[in-house]
C-alpha cells in the first residue's frame, strides 16, 4: 500500500506575491463598488500624500539644528503608538486584518504571518510612514557611517510598526468583530479630538521652549524601538558606534519578538471556534443578573425611576448614545485642562464642561430612533408625559450633577482661585436647570434622528435645519440664567465679592425652578406631538 503523497507547503516567499495580489484586488473591487468611494479614496490620497510631503519637508527643515533627534526619536515611538491603537478604532479599514477569514486554507501559520506582513506594507499608511522616517533619517544622518545605519533604520522602523498592529489587531479579532469592537470605532472621534488638543499644546510649548526641552524623553524614547532604530542613526552620526549596533540589535529583537507573538495568537486564532459559535455555547449572562441592583435602589419608584434607569442603560449599551456621552465627558474636561496648563486661572471655563454634557438633553426623545413607538404606546396624558420627560433629566442629573462639581473642585485645586468656586459652581448648577427645562422643550417641539449605521453621522440627512436650530434653542438656557448672571456682575461692581457665596445656595434653588417650568411646559406640548415626534425619530 503506497504512502498518499505529501501536500508541498507554500513558503513566506512564494505567498508573499499572492497576498500582494490579494491586497491590490481587494483595493481594487472596493474602489469599482461606487463612484463615491473612489472619489473618497483619490481624496485622501491626495490630502496624505500633501501632508505627509510637508511633513517630510519640515523634517528636512530639522538637518543642523542641535537637538533634532530630540523630537525626531520620540516622534517615531508615537508613530508606532498610533499604528498599535488604530487597528483597535478602525477595524474595518482593511479586509486581511482578519485573519479567520483564511481559517479553512491550508496554510501554515509562520509562512502565513511573513505573507500578511508583506501585504502590509502596501497602502497610504505605510507610505505615510516611510515619509516620516526618511524625513526623520536625513534629519540627524551625518557621515557614510550615519548613511549605512539608516538603510537597516528605515526598514526595521516600518517593520516594526506594521508588525504591532498587526499583533495587537490579530490578538483583538474577537474584540474587534464584536459589538465591543464596533463601540470602540465609535469612540476614535474622541480620542482623535483629546489628541488634537494635546498635540496643540505640545506645539505651543515647544514653540516657546525649544527642542531641547524634549531631551528628557528622548532619552527614555531612544531605548523603545522604533525610537531605538532612530537614534541608531545620530550614535553612527556621532561615532558612537557601539551605541548604534546596541540599539539596531534591540530592534530586531523586538521585531522578532513581535514576529513570534504575532504567529502565537495566529495559530491560536485559525484553530479556535468562531466567537458566533463561542457566543451560542455560553449562557446569557443577563438572565443570571439579579434586578434592583446598583443605582436602580436610588431611584425613585414609578415612571419617573423607570424611565432614568433606561436612559442610564441606553448610555452604557447604545453605542451612539455612548459616544456622545464620552464626547461630551472628554471634551468637557480637556478644554479647562488645558486652558489651566496654558496659564489661566479662571474656573469659568468649567462652563465649557456644563455646556458640552448638558446639550445630551436637547434630543431625549429623537435619539430612541424608532424605539419610541413603545414609548409612545405609554404616554395617554400630560402626567405621564411629564414623568418621562423627569426620568431623563433625572438620569442626565446623576450624571452631569456629580461630574460639574468634581470639575471646578478640580480646577480650582490646580489654580487655587477658590474664592471663584461658591459662585462658579453656583451658576453652573443654575445653567444646569436652564439647560434641562429647555432642552425638554426642544426634544418635544425640534426631534431629530440619530443614524445608527453611519459611526461619524448624527443628524439624518434631511433634519439637519432642525439639529442648528435646536443648537441655537440652547442659548435661551443660558438667557434663563441672566438674573444670576446680572447679580454676580453686580456683586463684582459694588465691591461686594465676598457676597459672592450666595450664588452657591441660589443657584441650584433657581435651576431646579427653571427646570421644573421647562418639563412642564414640554410636558403640555408632548402629547398631541406625539405621532410627530415619532416620525421625525424614525427618519434614518
Amino acid at each position: 500500500m503506497s504512502a498518499a503523497p505529501s501536500v508541498p507547503s507554500a513558503g513566506p516567499l512564494s505567498l508573499a506575491p499572492v497576498f500582494a495580489r490579494l491586497k491590490l484586488t481587494l483595493l481594487r473591487n472596493g474602489l469599482r463598488q461606487s463612484s463615491k468611494r473612489k472619489a473618497v479614496y483619490i481624496v485622501s490620497l491626495v490630502l496624505v500624500a500633501l501632508f505627509g510631503a510637508l511633513q517630510l519637508l519640515g523634517l528636512c527643515a530639522l538637518r543642523g539644528t542641535a537637538h533634532a533627534a530630540a523630537f525626531t526619536v520620540p516622534l517615531a515611538v508615537l508613530l508606532a503608538l498610533g499604528w498599535a491603537v488604530a487597528p483597535l478604532f478602525h477595524p474595518g479599514g482593511d479586509e486581511t486584518l482578519n485573519p479567520a477569514r483564511l481559517a479553512m486554507l491550508p496554510l501554515r501559520p509562520a509562512p502565513l504571518a511573513v505573507a500578511l506582513l508583506i501585504s502590509s506594507l502596501i497602502g497610504m499608511g505605510p507610505a505615510f510612514t516611510v515619509l516620516i522616517l526618511l524625513g526623520s533619517v536625513i534629519a540627524t544622518a551625518y557621515g557614510a557611517g550615519a548613511a549605512a545605519v539608516a538603510v537597516l533604520a528605515v526598514p526595521l522602523a516600518l517593520l516594526v510598526c506594521v508588525a504591532l498592529a498587526r499583533a495587537v489587531a490579530t490578538a483583538n479579532i474577537r474584540l474587534l468583530s464584536s459589538r465591543k469592537g464596533r463601540d470602540l470605532a465609535l469612540l476614535s472621534g474622541v480620542v482623535i479630538g483629546v489628541g488634537l488638543q494635546v498635540v496643540n499644546f505640545a506645539v505651543q510649548k515647544l514653540s516657546q521652549s525649544g527642542l531641547a526641552k524634549l531631551e528628557p524623553v528622548a532619552d527614555v524614547a531612544r531605548w523603545i524601538p522604533p525610537g531605538s532604530a532612530l537614534d541608531a542613526v545620530r550614535a553612527a552620526g556621532d561615532g558612537e558606534y557601539g551605541l548604534a549596533s546596541a540599539e539596531i540589535a534591540l530592534t530586531a529583537g523586538v521585531l522578532a519578538a513581535l514576529l513570534f507573538w504575532w504567529q502565537r495568537t495566529l495559530t491560536k486564532v485559525m484553530v479556535s471556534p468562531d466567537s458566533s459559535t463561542l457566543a451560542a455555547a455560553e449562557p446569557t449572562r443577563d438572565r443570571e443578573r439579579p434586578s434592583g441592583t446598583g443605582l436602580s435602589r436610588l431611584l425613585p419608584a414609578g415612571r419617573v425611576g423607570t424611565a432614568a434607569e433606561r436612559s442610564l442603560r441606553y448610555a452604557r449599551r447604545d453605542p451612539k448614545t455612548r459616544m456622545s456621552w464620552g464626547s461630551a465627558l472628554a471634551i468637557g474636561a480637556v478644554v479647562p485642562l488645558f486652558n489651566v496648563l496654558q496659564g489661566g486661572h479662571s474656573l469659568y471655563f468649567a462652563f465649557v464642561a456644563a455646556a458640552m454634557v448638558t446639550g445630551q438633553m436637547f434630543n431625549q426623545l429623537g435619539q430612541d430612533g424608532s424605539a419610541f413607538w413603545m414609548v409612545l404606546q405609554t404616554i395617554g396624558s400630560r402626567r405621564e408625559a411629564l414623568a418621562e420627560l423627569r426620568g431623563r433629566a433625572l438620569a442626565l442629573t446623576l450624571v452631569t450633577g456629580p461630574y460639574l462639581t468634581l470639575a471646578v473642585a478640580l480646577l480650582g485645586l490646580l489654580t487655587g482661585a477658590w474664592g471663584e468656586f461658591a459662585e462658579v459652581l453656583g451658576l453652573m448648577l443654575a445653567l444646569l436647570g436652564g439647560l434641562l427645562g429647555t432642552g425638554a422643550v426642544a426634544s418635544v417641539l425640534l426631534p431629530y434622528s440619530v443614524p445608527q449605521d453611519h459611526a461619524f453621522k448624527n443628524v439624518a440627512p434631511s433634519q439637519t435645519g432642525i439639529a442648528w436650530l435646536g443648537l441655537l434653542w440652547a442659548l435661551a438656557g443660558a438667557a434663563v440664567c441672566a438674573p444670576l448672571i446680572g447679580l454676580t456682575v453686580w456683586l463684582h461692581l459694588a465691591g461686594a465679592s465676598s457676597l459672592s457665596w450666595i450664588l452657591l445656595p441660589l443657584g441650584p434653588a433657581y435651576g431646579a425652578l427653571a427646570a421644573r417650568i421647562g418639563l412642564h411646559a414640554a410636558a403640555h406640548r408632548m402629547v398631541p406631538r406625539l405621532p410627530e415626534i415619532l416620525a421625525a425619530a424614525s427618519k434614518a
